[in-house]
């Protein structure tokens, strides 16, 4: 018999991070406290302590942050794209620079492990901000027409789940195109956004050109219905981007939509095991699921599925759940009490209504909040759990026979962001993937993102795409 070896802790530092006891607004490049005064704690998933004190921004800040926002876009908008280039260039020199810093940061507002924030978030952050220093000379050329221009104050309420990362698909290319940007990070992930107006002080950008305003859902309301705002991007839930689309509904605001979804990964019966499971694992485990684009509904042909199956539940039962500062740690802390509730009433659904539930044994912290990596077989396309977005560690796997079918499938979801497909035949690929009411589509890989690939949904994932050379149509006048 052969013993495995256990894992010792291996605890990232936290000393590598100063969080001030609290914060106030960032507005025309400088902090100041609410208009009425209103605070509210942001606490650390994993452990439940409370990390700081942020202020609540009122409709009054709302105006005073679009207002510097407005002021400010006069001189940035008319300086040559070399020159904002060279700010763009200089954030992103800082985040790398103090990558470990944020990372360790993310992980403690967030909950997600430290091996997911220091590769995978912060390295993309930084590339966000260096591929888009590369376009703001060179907008004349993006194929939008000569001499396009920016649209002036862009509004932008980002989601919880990939804070800073959000925070770079909305600002870089913004400011690449000329605009000046007003920022709303989501109430229970506020740090992040703070310390990145820390780095535009700290890279000379001019004030009044990024403002971050922290808040409830009230502030983000406030900041969409603003007269002054000429562009409002939001990601989240497909709930509230229905309430953006009506408020914007009749203005003159431009809109992009990134909203939910329920990823189809589609395992044919040719597919290398071994690397689908691995695949699958990244689709749905990846930040506690809680991903827009998660491969949350597993469709495996029916020949392999006991196979397949057996061979996920194995790697489901090696997965470490725990310290998210715990570089051996795999899935980490779900954001908060609210969304562990939902996860929670979704998952009993699935067995109220006869699917067939499995999760691996593992022993989970005492504090904070936390749920298990959990499988349900013998789904049906009618259970709550196949049809709603649950964001969390939950995969719902169905079974299909022929390519047609496996497409009938993954296509009947009120849904359309992400799919991904697992086969040996690149034709199969192809024809399958033209098929399919997905924005993004992933062959033999799952969850690969690239600053210069555009990202975005079809049906109730939004529109609009974020990302590559189609991400700066959002921020111009063309």
């Amino acid at each position: 018999m052969i013993m495995a070896f256990e894992y010792a802790p291996a605890p990232e530092s936290r000393a590598v991070v100063d969080i001030a006891p609290s914060y106030g607004l960032f507005i025309d490049g400088e902090f100041r406290e609410a208009s009425d005064g209103k605070v509210f704690k942001t606490v650390s998933p994993s452990t439940e302590e409370v990390l700081s004190e942020v202020a609540q921004a009122s409709a009054e800040d709302v105006d005073a942050a679009v207002k510097a926002a407005r002021k400010a876009f006069e001189k940035w908008s008319a300086l040559p794209g070399a020159e904002r280039a060279k700010y763009l260039f200089r954030i992103a020199r800082i985040i790398q620079e103090r990558s470990r810093e944020l990372a360790v940061l993310e992980t403690l507002d967030n909950g997600k492990p430290i091996k997911e924030t220091r590769d995978a978030d912060l390295p993309l952050v930084a590339a966000h901000f260096f591929y888009y220093a590369g376009w703001a000379d060179k907008l004349d050329h993006a194929g939008f027409g000569a001499n396009p221009r920016p649209l002036g104050v862009a509004g932008q309420v980002i989601p919880w789940n990939f804070p800073l990362l959000m925070l770079a698909w909305k600002i870089a290319p913004a400011l690449a195109a000329g605009n000046t940007v007003v920022l709303k990070p989501a109430e229970t992930t506020p740090l992040s956004a703070l310390f990145f107006a820390d780095i535009c002080r700290q890279a000379g950008l001019p004030k009044g050109v990024v403002n971050i305003l922290t808040g409830d859902g009230s502030t983000g309301a406030a900041l969409v219905a603003h007269d002054g705002i000429d562009k409002v991007a939001f990601t989240g839930s497909t709930g509230v981007g229905k309430q953006i689309a009506r408020t914007v509904a009749g203005t003159d605001k431009k809109l992009t939509l990134e909203l939910g979804g329920k990823g189809a990964n589609i395992v044919f019966d040719d597919a290398p095991i071994d690397q689908a499971v691995e695949g699958i694992v990244n689709g749905i485990f990846f930040n506690q699921g809680q991903v827009c684009c998660a491969g949350s509904r597993l469709l495996v042909q029916e020949s392999i599925q006991d196979e397949l199956l057996d061979a996920l539940k194995r790697r489901m039962s090696t997965l470490r759940v725990g310290d998210p500062l715990d570089k051996n740690t795999d899935v980490g802390a779900i954001n908060s009490a609210e969304q562990l509730a939902r996860i929670t009433a979704l998952a009993d659904s699935g067995e109220a209504e006869g699917a067939e539930r499995w999760a691996p044994a593992c022993e989970l912290p005492g504090a904070g909040y936390w749920f298990a990596p959990t499988l349900f077989t013998n789904v049906t396309q009618a259970h709550r759990i196949a049809r709603e977005e649950i964001f969390g560690p939950v995969l719902s796997v169905l079974t299909f026979r022929t390519p047609a079918e496996a497409v009938a499938k993954a296509n009947n979801s009120q849904y359309g962001l992400s799919a991904g497909i697992w086969t040996e035949k690149g034709s199969r690929m192809l024809a399958v993937a033209s098929k399919l009411r997905a924005g993004v589509v992933w062959a033999n890989t799952f969850n690969k993102f690239d600053p210069t690939s555009p990202f975005g949904g079809f049906k109730e994932s939004g529109f609009g795409r974020e990302g590559g050379r189609h991400g700066l149509e959002a921020y111009l006048d063309v």
